[in-house]
């Protein structure tokens, strides 16, 4: 969308949960605006001897409530104002799901996909080395996003440790485990979705093997969410990456899909029964539950009144605008909002800083065992918030964060 603004989004939202609770404008004014914002240029020798300037940037939004977290994205559309918006969905997710951090995030405008390796790793330092008064790990600790991985965030605290002159694992999450990553971290945020997902169901009196699942994403979130739902014996109808997608009404095989598109283009999948659809025709399938994995911005007005779903689940941060949202409630079709659904990477990276300060090893059972009373924690906060006050899910979740913020700002008061 043209002009588009995702953190106008957040503010719109941010509005409406206020003037939902009453709060004076006095009450959360701080929260509108975030505390830092760090652009840098990022000079990169590449692999041919030529000289290329990256632009990236860190946002605080808040650090009321505890260090900034945020994960870190390597895309050509970053820029300041997604940045921002993520920050602030961050300083809401983890207030929702009730761990001690606020909000940043953290992004280079650059096509990884592009780079080679060696000039992947000299883009990384050089961006943690400009960016390294920020963080720390009581301060702002990044994480993987779109188009990072375990890989990155090893660099990344590789160049930090070496700058302090000494090893400090819990200045990043999502690293490998070999050097102080937590077990289940990868499959965290999807893992989350799945619980989030039952959980919403079975309040409806529904059991998710009984529904039809449309994916829209394969990556660290959709697919590992599409994998644990065909585990568990769910029908996956759809599901789709940046190349396109496929649909089957009898359900996909979800493992064999995800596998063949690691090395071939989606389009080339051939199977009886299989169709290929693009996303657009994904997102308005016949399904019984949507779930957005991708990228912000997907689910526009226009998408928003030909769903038939009638369940959405935002695995993406900012995945429906918020045109698409009001057409959607009138439709009677239960959002559940990104700062809740896919709150498991942030409750795992939480557990791999535990881990880090404490310099100690959990099963990946107490991890998944955490993250599940966490999740459904947070979920019972917000459904009750919703059905007292008769209000859609994404409201709740807002003003669940929103609260809570608010209590902070008022037992720690305006510095000076």
């Amino acid at each position: 969308m043209s002009g588009y603004n995702p953190y106008d989004n957040f503010l719109d939202v941010l509005d409406q949960a206020a003037k939902e609770v009453k709060l004076h404008r006095n009450d959360y004014e701080t929260i509108k605006y975030p505390e830092r914002e760090l652009k840098v240029s990022i000079p990169i020798e590449m692999d041919d001897g030529s000289l290329r300037v990256f632009e990236g940037y860190r946002v605080q939004h808040s650090t009321l409530r505890g260090p900034g977290k945020g994960g870190i994205r390597y895309h050509p559309d970053v820029n300041i104002d997604e940045v921002k918006a993520l920050a602030a969905w961050m300083t809401f997710k983890c207030a929702v799901v009730n761990i001690p951090y606020g909000g940043a995030k953290g992004g280079i405008t650059v096509d990884p996909k592009t780079l080679s390796q060696n000039e992947l790793k000299r883009l990384t330092r050089r961006y943690t080395a400009m960016i390294l008064p920020l963080i720390g790990p009581e301060r702002d600790i990044p994480a993987p996003d779109v188009g990072t991985n375990a890989q990155v965030m090893d660099w990344i605290m590789d160049t930090y440790s070496i700058m302090k002159g000494y090893t400090v694992p819990g200045v990043v999450t999502g690293k490998h485990i070999d050097i102080g990553g937590s077990l289940g971290r990868a499959e965290a945020t999807g893992r989350g979705v799945m619980i989030i997902t039952e959980e919403m169901l079975s309040r409806l009196g529904k059991k998710a093997t009984d529904c039809r699942i449309a994916v829209q994403g394969m990556g660290n979130v959709g697919g590992i969410s599409a994998k644990l739902f065909a585990a568990t014996g769910c029908k996956i109808t759809a599901i789709s990456n940046v190349s396109g997608g496929l649909y089957c009404p009898t359900g996909l095989d979800v493992a064999e899909v995800i596998e063949f598109a690691k090395t071939a283009p989606i389009t080339e999948y051939k199977k009886d029964g299989v169709s290929y659809i693009t996303n657009e025709e994904l997102l308005t399938s016949d399904c019984d539950v949507l779930v957005l994995a991708a990228l912000e911005n997907q689910v526009t007005a226009d998408i928003a009144k030909k769903v038939k779903a009638t369940m959405i689940v935002e695995g993406a941060n900012g995945p429906t605008t918020v045109e698409a949202d009001k057409i959607l409630n009138k439709k009677g079709v239960i959002i559940v909002p990104d700062i809740l659904a896919n709150a498991g990477g942030v409750v795992v990276s939480y557990c791999e800083w535990v881990q880090n300060l404490q310099s100690l090893n959990w099963d990946e059972n107490d991890v998944n065992v955490t993250l599940k009373k966490v999740m459904i924690r947070a979920f019972d906060s917000v459904y009750e918030i919703s059905k007292q006050r008769g209000i859609p899910m994404r409201l709740a979740a807002y003003i669940v964060a929103l609260e809570r913020l608010c209590i902070s700002r008022e037992l720690r008061g305006i510095f000076p």
